[in-house]
C-alpha cells in the first residue's frame, strides 16, 4: 500500500488510472490533504508517501518536515510528485528529508511511465540508504504533447 496525498481531482484521476494500468495490485489510499494523510499514517505505515508539494494548508514541505521528525517514520520513503519545476523547491523538499522530486508530466503517457518507473524503483528498493534525486527536465522540455 502507498499513500497518495494531492488536492488536484484532475490528478488524482491521473495517478488512479495510471497506477491501475502499470501496478494493478498496488493499493493506494488518497488524501486531499497533507493533515488528513498524517493522521491516517499515525495508524497506518505504507510503503511510500506520493506526495503533491503545493497544496492548501499544510503544504507537502511541511508533511515532509513533519514525516521526518518522528524518529519512528524515518525509513519511510517520501517522493514529491509535482508540477513545480523551481529548482529551490527541490533543493528544499531534499534538505527537508524528502528521497525524490520528480515532475509531473503534462501528456498522460508520459505521465503514466514517468509513475511507473517511479513506483517500480522505489517499491523494489531497500527503505535505508534511499539517495535519488531531482528528476526535473531544463524549461521548455517539460510539456512533450505526443
Amino acid at each position: 500500500m502507498i499513500f497518495v496525498t494531492e488536492d488536484s481531482a484532475e490528478d488524482i484521476e491521473a495517478i488512479e488510472r495510471a497506477i491501475g494500468r502499470s501496478h494493478p495490485g498496488l493499493r493506494a489510499e488518497f488524501f486531499s490533504s497533507g493533515a488528513e494523510m498524517l493522521a491516517r499514517l499515525a495508524t497506518t505505515r505504507p510503503r511510500l508517501l506520493l506526495l503533491d508539494l503545493n497544496m492548501p494548508g499544510e503544504s507537502g514541505l511541511d508533511v515532509i518536515r513533519r514525516v521526518r521528525a518522528d524518529d519512528t517514520l524515518a525509513d519511510l520513503t517520501i517522493i514529491v510528485f509535482t508540477s513545480s519545476e523551481e529548482p529551490a523547491e527541490a533543493d528544499a523538499c531534499y534538505a527537508a528529508g524528502a528521497d525524490s522530486y520528480i515532475y509531473k508530466p503534462l501528456n498522460f503517457a508520459l505521465f503514466q511511465s514517468v509513475l511507473s518507473r517511479t513506483l517500480d524503483y522505489w517499491l523494489n528498493r531497500p527503505a535505508a540508504g534511499n539517495d535519488a534525486r531531482i528528476v526535473v527536465p531544463p524549461s521548455g522540455e517539460s510539456s512533450a504533447q505526443t
